[in-house]
């Protein structure tokens, strides 16, 4: 039972008519005016003079069952859907990894000065080298003042200069010099020491031959001045010539495309330079992440090598115009049981509830795609990194031409660089698997028909001159011939990739 209080004068209020006046709403509606009228018995007390009711508002008989002024089920207000992990490697190269839980981080920071300098940004790059200056300034600064104070250079005498000036009043001879001219205060000192680390010499203030002490501090300032100078224009030097930002003129494509070429399945996606210098040595690799398992919120990451030409050196480019890097999806590819459904379930946000870590399971994958090589002016490695989801993988799509020729010199149109366009043959949306596991074989297949099939291709070879060394397959010399005959033609159409 709900009490509410009510005032019996005219409703001008807006929470008032809400009240008295509920719109006919679904149950997600009426939740919200319930909530309003909870809002109300509290935000909107009787007006001063007016008379008040107090009325019960029950709930109706369909109220007991369940149909209404009942909190909905998660499952009635929005449709199930799986989440979705987020991206590892974003698409500017930045992985999206956070570390934790590390109670000697900074000590190993420090540990690691330089390295520490030039990953950090700018501005903490900056208030380094100013507290450094400052703190090397203001330390010799104060020693120059003491050893002034010490010796009665300043207003303030010390213990030295009294027993000094008892000496020197009882012989009647001439007051020593002190050990830094000119310096008779801190604000002083603290402007020798300055002069003393940037060598400006103004030729105001100079250190004598009285105090030792002095002289230690100045040659030691002048090292440690060599030492900060040559830490911060490394650092300077490392951050503006790092191979990191060589890497954001380098562009990969926004999507990947898989498509087929000779009855073979490819994934292909694009690799650019942006710049006339050249990246030397440029070679491409690829990793496939899943997630494996999970227990709670901890998640254990998959990663499989994706294949681009490793093993045959096709992965070394000449990255002077765009470049499509191809994977074929073969049996060894962590791909081959790909399918078009799995991408289209990546599609549509189901992805990451997967756990079990099996080898079908493409909904929730990432393809990080890796681009390295040297800096042609600086000779410093660089990489460049991208990922693609299963949403950014295009089925049944190529990449349109970018590079087309122009008189003597060829032309690069980067606004057609991320351009895909259907192949014009439909394309299976079944896994490579499931195709060549549709393929007749012709060593465990129908004999009779691949037979029937080889000898028009064979009729014009001599029979007498082998093809393939070897007995022939079910004791039959034609049939061992036709077998032959096939496996000579199929290697003669497969296409040079």
């Amino acid at each position: 039972m709900l009490m509410t209080t009510m005032s019996s004068s005219v409703a001008t209020n807006p929470r008032e008519l809400a009240m008295r006046n509920p719109p006919t709403e679904p149950l997600i509606g009426a939740r919200h005016y319930n909530n309003n009228i909870n809002n109300i018995a509290v935000d909107a007390p009787p007006a001063p003079g007016s008379t008040t009711l107090t009325t019960a508002l029950t709930s109706s008989p369909n109220a007991s069952n369940g149909t209404q002024g009942q909190r909905p089920s998660p499952s009635m207000t929005r449709s199930p859907r799986r989440r979705s992990r987020p991206r590892f490697v974003n698409k500017d190269g930045r992985c999206n990894v956070q570390v934790t839980g590390m109670d000697d981080r900074w000590p190993r920071y420090l540990a690691d000065l330089f390295t520490t300098c030039v990953d950090a940004r700018w501005r903490a790059a900056f208030a380094v080298f100013v507290v450094a200056f400052l703190l090397s300034w203001l330390l010799f600064a104060l020693v120059f003042w003491l050893a002034a104070w010490w010796h009665g250079d300043t207003a303030a005498r010390g213990p030295r200069a009294a027993a000094a000036a008892s000496s020197s009043a009882s012989a009647a001879t001439a007051p020593r010099p002190p050990c830094v001219t000119n310096v008779n205060g801190f604000v002083s000192a603290f402007l020798f020491s300055v002069e003393t680390q940037t060598t400006i010499g103004y030729g105001f203030r100079c250190v004598t031959e009285e105090c030792a002490v002095a002289i230690v501090a100045v040659v030691a300032q002048s090292i440690v001045g060599c030492l900060v100078d040559c830490f911060t224009i490394g650092v300077i030097m490392a951050k503006m010539a790092r191979p990191k930002k060589r890497a954001r003129t380098l562009r990969f494509s926004d999507k990947a495309v898989v498509n087929e070429r000779g009855g073979r399945r490819y994934l292909e996606w694009r690799v650019g330079n942006l710049r006339r210098s050249h990246i030397v040595e440029a070679h491409v690799r690829a990793q496939l992440i899943r997630t494996r398992s999970a227990e709670r919120n901890y998640v254990v990451m998959r990663q499989d090598d994706v294949n681009v030409g490793f093993d045959t050196g096709l992965d070394r480019i000449f990255l002077v115009s765009p470049y499509t890097v191809v994977h074929e999806i073969d049996e060894r590819s962590p791909l081959y049981d790909m399918s078009r459904s799995s991408l289209e379930a990546g599609c549509a946000g189901n992805g990451g509830d997967n756990l079990d870590g099996g080898d079908d399971d493409y909904d929730d994958m990432e393809i990080v795609v890796i681009l390295e090589g040297m800096v042609e002016a600086t000779a410093m490695t660089t990489q460049a990194r991208s990922s693609y989801l299963a949403s950014e993988i295009l089925w049944g799509h190529e990449f349109r031409p970018v590079l087309r020729q122009e008189g003597d010199h060829y032309r690069v149109d980067y606004g057609q660089f991320d351009a895909t366009r259907a192949v014009e043959a439909p394309m299976s949306p079944c896994s490579a698997r499931e195709l060549d596991e549709r393929r007749p074989s012709l060593a465990t297949g129908d004999l009779e028909s691949a037979t029937s099939v080889a000898r028009d291709s064979v009729r014009s070879i001599d029979e007498t001159t082998p093809l393939v060394e070897g007995v022939a397959p079910h004791g039959g010399a034609e049939e061992g011939s036709a077998i032959r005959g096939i496996s000579t033609t199929r290697r003669t159409l497969e296409p040079v990739v």
